[in-house]
């Protein structure tokens, strides 16, 4: 685990991201810590969990120190192959971008559909904030496609 913090410093990345990175998930480490817990040790659940929260960090500095466009080249690159049997790379690649570019829009969608369902008083119901952010995600990618069908791309 350590070697991973001398990673993070190494990318100049600091210490505050690298909790950022595991406080979401911090629930659940402690789920499966417990159910190691008891169905193992605590040796062994503490060895789970650290190699979870290693997982997670090292993913984490990889998207944190790459930049996006160097991946999705990097995936088409890999998946190259695939072609001989009906895949496009391009597409794929594609698909990867869009999908890493909308994350923190629909992070922000998701927040402001909080923000107006705690308004209501509606903030513990999970159903009145899934629906309006699956709707309103749903149209942005209704909206991309045209967008992308408008342009003619094709890869």
């Amino acid at each position: 685990m350590s070697g991973i913090v001398w990673l993070y410093v190494l990318a100049k990345i600091p210490g505050r991201i690298l909790i950022a990175q595991i406080r979401p998930a911090f629930w659940i480490f402690l789920v499966v810590f417990l159910f190691q817990l008891f169905t193992r040790d605590a040796v062994f659940a503490g060895l789970v969990v650290s190699r979870f929260v290693a997982l997670l960090l090292l993913a984490s500095l990889v998207t944190l120190s790459t930049p996006a466009s160097s991946m999705i080249e990097a995936v088409e690159g890999s998946i190259g192959g695939l072609r001989r049997i009906g895949i496009n790379p391009a597409k794929v690649s594609l698909g990867l971008s869009l999908a890493l570019r909308f994350i923190p829009v629909v992070a922000k969608i998701t927040a402001e559909v909080r923000e107006a369902q705690r308004a209501r008083g509606l903030e513990r119901s999970v159903i009145a904030v899934a629906l309006p952010v699956i709707i309103r995600t749903l149209k942005m990618a209704d909206d991309v496609a045209n967008a992308i069908d408008a342009r003619a791309y094709d890869p």
